[in-house]
This record gives C-alpha cells, sequence and structure tokens, in this order.
C-alpha cells in the first residue's frame, strides 16, 4: 500500500502510516495463524478506525478478502451476511461485540477491538495483545484480492458484491481513475466521513492509506468538526455525501465564516442526489471543487459530473467515466436514443468482474451485453451527460443509505392488527428521502404509530424504522391485487423534476 510516510487521525488519536502499515504486517501473520487462507474472508464490524486500515492491509497481504459488515444492521442481518460469507475471522469492536457474540458461525474466530464505550472482556482475543504476539508478515505478498462489499437485494436480503481480483492493467488503469476522479495523488490530505462499509469512502480510504500525507477518519460527521479539521491540517480532498452538506449550511453564518476552507482541491460526493439549491449553496461557499459521481457497489464509478458540467446542466450527473460505457434499454432490452428515457446500464473497465456471492441467477439478472444495472432510471441528453429521474426498483435513499421498503413491509405485515402495509421514500430536505408507512389495520385494531415504529424497531436497523406511519382504511389496489403504490407516492412528489 505504498511508503510509509504519512499519518492517520482518528478523533483526537494520531497514528504513523508506518506504525499503522507495520500492525498490519503483525495482524497478516496471526490471520494466517489462524487458518485464514487466499480467498477466505475476514469479516470487519468496526467502525471508521485504525483498526480497520490494519485488518484489511493483513488480509490483503495473504491474499483474503476483508468482507465489511454494516455495524448499523441488526442482529438478523448480521447473522444472515456471516452465514453468507463465511468468514474465518471476525474483528469486531467491543460495544458492537455484545448482540452478536452469541451467534458468531462455528469456525470463525474473534478478535475483539477496544472501544469508547466498551471495554474487552477478559476471555477475549483482543487486539492489541493479539498483535503482539506476532512477527511482522515477510513473506512475499500474494496479488490483493478486490472489494467484498454487501449491498442491498431488491427484496432487502444484503448481497456479497464480491470482486476478482484485479489484473495489472486493471490496477493501473484505477489508480488512473482515482487520480482524475477522487483527485487521489502523492501528498494529499484526505477526509472521510462515510462509513468503511459503503463502497465509495472504502475505496478511497485504501487509495488514501497508499497515498495521503494525511488521512482523516470519522465515524460520527459533526459539522463544525469537519471545518475545524479542514483548517487544522489544510485537508485537500473530501468523500462525503449530500446529507453533510445539508447540515453544513445549517451552521450560522458566523461559524461557517470562522474556518479557512481555501485548501480544498476537490469534494467528491455520491451515494444519493443533491437537491439542487443545496448544491448550489455549497459551491457558492467552498468553489467550484465540487464534483458528483453516478455509480453503485456493482458498476463502480459510472459518471463524473464536475462543478463546471453542473452549473451549465443542473441535475445531470455528467458524463461517462474514463473509458467506460453507458446505454439506455428500454424493458425490452433495446437501446434508446438521446433524450428517452429508460433503465442505466454502465461498465467502467478499470473495475475487475464481480459476482454476487453465491447468487449467480441475481447476478445475470442485472447484465445486458456486458453492462451493468443499478436499477435507476434515466436518459443521456445529445452531449452524453447523464439525467436520473426514476428508480425502477423499489428503493429509498436516505442519506445515501440504500433501503428497501420490501423488507420493511414484510417485518409490517407480521405485526398483529396489521392488515396490509405500503412503504416507500417521501421527500425530506436534509436526507433527500425519508421513510413513509402506510397502514391498512384490521378492523377493530387499536394501533399507534409508536405501536408500529417499535415493532420494526426490534426485527431491524434503526435507519430502517419508518419515520412517517399513516393508517389508511383502505389502500388503493391494482385489478390483481396488488397496492397500487404509485398512487400513494405520487402526491408527495408532484411538482418536482425527479422522482428521487
Amino acid at each position: 500500500m505504498g511508503g510509509d510516510t504519512g499519518t492517520i487521525v482518528v478523533g483526537e488519536r494520531i497514528c504513523s502510516k508506518g506504525e499503522l502499515l507495520a500492525r498490519g504486517r503483525r495482524a497478516a501473520t496471526g490471520l494466517a495463524g489462524l487458518g485464514v487462507r487466499e480467498n477466505d474472508a475476514v469479516a470487519l464490524l468496526l467502525r471508521n478506525d485504525f483498526a480497520f486500515l490494519e485488518a484489511t492491509h493483513a488480509a490483503n497481504l495473504i491474499g483474503a478478502y476483508a468482507v465489511p459488515l454494516n455495524w448499523h444492521a441488526s442482529v438478523e442481518e448480521i447473522v444472515y451476511m456471516l452465514g453468507d460469507s463465511r468468514p474465518k475471522a471476525l474483528i469486531v469492536h467491543a460495544d458492537l461485540l455484545g448482540p452478536v457474540r452469541h451467534v458468531i458461525p462455528a469456525g470463525c474466530e474473534t478478535i475483539v477491538v477496544p472501544s469508547a464505550d466498551a471495554a474487552t472482556a477478559d476471555a477475549d482475543r483482543e487486539w492489541d495483545r493479539w498483535l503482539a504476539a506476532y512477527a511482522e508478515w515477510d513473506r512475499p505478498p500474494l496479488p490483493p484480492r478486490s472489494s467484498w462489499i454487501y449491498t442491498s437485494g431488491t427484496t432487502g436480503r444484503p448481497k456479497g458484491v464480491r470482486r476478482q481480483p484485479a489484473t495489472p492493467q486493471q490496477a493501473v488503469a484505477m489508480r488512473d481513475l482515482f487520480q482524475t476522479v477522487y483527485g487521489c495523488r502523492e501528498g494529499m490530505r484526505g477526509y472521510v466521513g462515510g462509513p468503511l462499509y459503503h463502497a465509495s469512502p472504502n475505496a478511497f480510504a485504501r487509495q488514501g492509506l497508499a497515498m495521503a500525507d494525511i488521512l482523516v477518519l470519522s465515524s460520527r460527521f459533526d459539522p463544525e468538526e469537519l471545518l475545524r479539521q479542514i483548517e487544522r491540517y489544510r485537508l485537500t480532498t473530501l468523500v462525503m455525501v449530500p446529507t453533510f452538506f445539508v447540515r453544513l449550511l445549517k451552521l450560522p453564518e458566523e461559524v461557517r465564516r470562522k474556518y479557512d476552507v481555501s485548501s480544498l482541491e476537490l469534494v467528491l460526493h455520491t451515494g444519493a442526489p443533491c437537491p439542487p439549491d443545496v448544491k448550489r449553496a455549497m459551491i457558492a461557499w467552498w468553489g467550484p471543487v465540487l464534483v458528483e459521481t453516478y455509480g453503485g457497489s456493482e458498476t463502480g464509478i459510472a459518471t463524473v459530473c464536475t462543478s463546471q458540467d453542473w452549473l451549465a446542466r443542473p441535475g445531470t450527473v455528467g458524463r461517462v467515466a474514463p473509458g467506460g460505457t453507458i446505454k439506455i434499454f428500454d424493458e425490452h432490452r433495446r437501446e434508446l436514443p438521446p433524450g428517452v428515457s429508460g433503465e442505466i446500464y454502465a461498465r467502467t473497465p478499470a473495475y475487475p468482474d464481480f459476482s454476487y456471492h453465491g447468487r449467480e441467477d441475481d447476478r445475470r439478472s442485472v447484465e445486458i451485453d456486458g453492462l451493468i444495472t443499478c436499477g435507476d432510471v434515466g436518459y443521456l441528453d445529445a452531449d452524453g451527460y447523464l439525467f436520473l429521474n426514476d428508480r425502477k426498483r423499489d428503493m429509498i435513499i436516505s442519506g445515501g443509505v440504500n433501503i428497501y421498503p420490501a423488507e420493511i413491509e414484510g417485518v409490517l405485515q407480521s405485526c398483529p392488527g396489521v392488515h396490509d402495509c405500503a412503504v416507500f421514500g417521501i421527500p425530506d430536505d436534509e436526507f433527500g428521502e425519508r421513510i413513509y408507512a402506510a397502514v391498512q389495520p384490521d378492523a377493530g385494531a387499536a394501533l399507534t404509530e409508536d405501536d408500529i415504529r417499535h415493532f420494526v424497531r426490534e426485527r431491524l436497523a434503526a435507519f430502517k424504522v419508518p419515520r412517517e406511519v399513516v393508517f389508511h382504511d383502505t389502500l388503493p389496489r391494482e385489478e390483481s391485487g396488488k397496492i397500487f403504490k404509485r398512487k400513494l407516492r405520487e402526491p408527495f412528489w408532484a411538482g418536482r423534476s425527479t422522482q428521487i
């Protein structure tokens, strides 16, 4: 992962890159001693922390996959991901271990990282003590695996997007792509605020570890703290989601003016559409340093949009990434001309091909002629700029996180007193979308909004709990009996140029 010069910052803690990489080499020896072999999975249930990068580096050295798990997920969801990936080892923060301690699969060795909110138990294999018992890995590194990221499917079950190892040509193309798009260069000073279990922050952190003089990791976004860090460390390159912009703009004007942000060279945002007024305000404040990308765990970076591109064509997510291809297809798999909306398919050859771990039928279903879809609908204008206007798959994006209504509906339909329900996203100024649940109670049932939220919260992650619950005597249905969700959703989006 490049040279040993540089500094990693987590909160008020600082670690030299040399020390972090040395600890990663010790971890590689330790993981090999636990029986981790080439192509095996090492699961990471960790917040953004030094240990995340140390474990990732260790897995790379021995040709294993570092598999980050969403620590916001419910126990049931984590159980599913552990069962699907079958890791040889789980590295977990102490405060995240309690709920899953008794559901870790047999044969998976557990190593616990102390956290501010919890210490390791006496019987636990503790990360620092464990590392100290091993010498640094001194054998030639195996070709590093690419990413293995879990992303939700249309039914809500997480899917493991596991990439093949990169060829030497792809490794060079990927480095060039990250230099061009993410602003990754030797000596940069980077910031990662999004969780490292997401594809974009994870990829940026890997590149940042290789190239940055300073890499700042944050587990909990605080808008004024970010401004303080930009000024303190003279940060050049940030990876953000639109929700962060909304929170920054809510700071009082005198607070915003107090900090020097002139060091910024490139601020990449991805994960969800950015409200136009928010984007204009950020460009006016920080200058034309915002770069937007569109893509997904499956496609990687598909398009790139500079501030200048967006100001000239408000609403666009840019043109195809260097070396890539984008086409729009109709429901009959026919390519559509400019200006006509259809499902978006893309491929950027710098990214190695992927599989959905154990789900080859799902993998085949998202491909046409080598191009991959994330289920979004849009069109290309005459100059090749992509515009998004809907989603084919029934998905909510809230704060840059994908949420699948079918999963929430499945839980609600098992709730005593619920006859039927429909869950969808409605506009939210801060998060882009928020979860709305339309519930039809059984006759005579005495349900409250709090009853619904409590039932979901006990079974799913907190971010999947509906923000709004509205009871209906009946729900509109198609002739087939299926709920006509579009009729419920449309009034909330009326008058808007997009439906996401």
